[in-house]
């Protein structure tokens, strides 16, 4: 599944190019950006970048690493003694595929065999990472206390303060995240997460309901960024602000300007966002007739998630506007159908069961299944995650009692009955967490469902639309989007028993 999965430590990236859990854009690192580093560090030997080779990404990798950990513990250590470098790459191997105890026990080994060797910021920043990672944020917040404190000079050092302010927002205290964010301005002021910080500091000041602070670090992050995405996303931060406070005027100036600005991929939004925000607004302050016309400008077709959600709204502003609703999903269902060998309903019979089980639909599995592995049952993704819906490890412990299995092997991940019945019950939660707003499963399913949590309340308007415009990762975002659009095309082929309608 497919989880944070895509920002955490996977198998071709070095470990010491964490990806951001706050905001996901990776950063090249350079120890010579960091200023007002503590002047009593400790001094570390050099450590080269590690990435794993290619064979340590397969199974046989974990399974040869397992053999051999299995029999140095037979022989009475409980971790055998490795030079650093090997350290580093078993652990890596474990990560990768969510074997997460398995990962720490080498890091803390290397921590407390080589205390001054390069990798041993690398190692406490895996070892908070992974607990980060299984939602242990009170066990992860000193691990990144301690390693932003005393290894600051280091890029995984810089990453450990950073991840502070990421673990203090997911313990439900954005102040504070926020605190750490300017901090982390001020003191590493061309650091490698600075753009990410500026904008962090503005979406934690939101979540900490003070939207009037925030304002003051838009405007900072602005002309610190002038002609850069973050410039344009910071921007954003403003239009979303203003549609959250019902701050209707200024959310139209905001959406206006974004309409003539260029929008890079880093800005997190499309044109066909800002255009749907706009419709929203000049809806929400009465101005009906202007709305319609905005509504009918945002072009809609079989992958366009806003154009969809415009049809959605045109449908409650009246008679005539419901009826051009009626002909652009006509048109949109003729569109589908000619690509109906597009969308299959492998595996029927088990999605059948299984989503009646969780009282879900089926088609909606289908739509998260054609995302996560294209409907191959022996899909297994860089950071360990297997089959049909690309569930994990972790995962399978947590959900295999509730449909009565017992023993899920790795390898059982990859059997269609396991993956499906295990990815119904997660899904089955997260709709519980989340009824009536697949955009907010779907979001959960790819970047954490403690993230969305925070975006629907961000969003305080109950549109959908509006909802997926907080959805902060730009990956997670474009997934959204592909899932609905699946979603979409599913409900107009079949039925909900996932009978054909053709």
């Amino acid at each position: 599944m497919a989880l944070f999965i895509q920002q955490v430590l996977v198998c071709a990236a070095s470990l010491l190019l964490a990806l951001s859990c706050a905001r996901v854009e990776p950063a090249a690192h350079d120890a010579n950006n960091a200023v007002g580093d503590s002047p009593d560090a400790p001094s570390l030997s050099a450590a080269e970048p590690f990435a794993l080779a290619p064979e340590d990404q397969t199974e046989d990798a974990l399974n040869n690493v397992r053999r051999a950990d299995e029999e140095a513990r037979a022989g009475g250590n409980a971790v055998a003694q490795l030079t650093p470098a090997e350290h580093m790459r078993r652990a890596a191997i474990y990560q990768a595929n969510r074997a997460f105890e398995e990962a720490r026990a080498h890091w803390r080994a290397l921590i407390e065999r080589y205390p001054t060797d390069g990798n041993v910021p690398a190692a406490y920043f895996g070892i908070g990472r992974t607990l980060f990672q299984e939602r242990r944020y009170e066990e992860a917040l000193p691990v990144f206390q301690q390693l932003g404190d005393k290894y600051s000079t280091t890029p995984a050092g810089r990453d450990g303060f950073y991840y502070v302010a990421a673990t203090l927002l997911r313990l439900s205290r954005p102040g504070d995240a926020a605190a750490r964010y300017a901090e982390y301005v001020e003191r590493f002021p061309n650091g490698e997460r600075i753009e990410n910080a500026y904008l962090n500091i503005i979406d934690s000041l939101r979540e900490a309901g003070r939207p009037d602070d925030a304002l003051p670090w838009i405007d900072r992050t602005r002309a610190r960024f002038k002609g850069t995405a973050s410039d344009v996303a910071a921007l954003f931060a403003r239009l979303r602000l203003d549609v959250g406070r019902s701050d209707w005027a200024s959310a139209l100036s905001t959406s206006d300007e974004l309409g003539r600005t260029t929008l890079p991929k880093a800005s997190n939004t499309t044109p066909a966002e800002v255009a749907y925000l706009r419709a929203f607004s000049l809806e929400m302050s009465g101005r009906k007739d202007e709305a319609v016309k905005a509504y009918l400008g945002i072009a809609d077709s079989a992958g366009s998630y806003y154009g969809w959600m415009a049809n959605s709204r045109l449908q409650k502003l009246g008679s005539e506007a419901k009826a051009a609703a009626a002909a652009r999903e006509a048109r949109v269902a003729a569109e589908v159908k000619r690509a109906a060998g597009d969308f299959p309903a492998p595996f029927a019979d088990v999605l059948v069961r299984a989503s009646k089980q969780q009282k879900i639909d089926p088609r909606f599995v289908l739509s998260i299944m054609r995302q996560e592995s294209g409907y191959r049952p022996r899909a297994k993704s860089a950071a360990g995650a297997r089959g049909l819906l690309q569930m994990t490890p972790d995962q399978a412990a947590k959900y295999a009692p509730a449909v009565k299995l017992q023993n899920v092997t790795e390898d059982d991940l990859f059997k269609p009955e396991v993956n499906i019945l295990l990815g119904g019950a997660y899904l089955g939660e997260l709709f519980r967490m989340f009824p009536n707003l697949p955009e907010a499963v779907a979001a959960s399913y790819n970047g954490g469902e403690d993230n969305v949590a925070r975006w629907v309340v961000r969003a305080v308007h109950k549109d959908p639309g509006v909802f997926t415009s907080e959805v902060g990762f730009n990956e997670s975002k474009d997934y959204v989007n592909r899932v609905m659009a699946n979603y979409r095309a599913y409900k107009i082929l079949y039925t909900e028993d996932l009978k054909s309608r053709r």
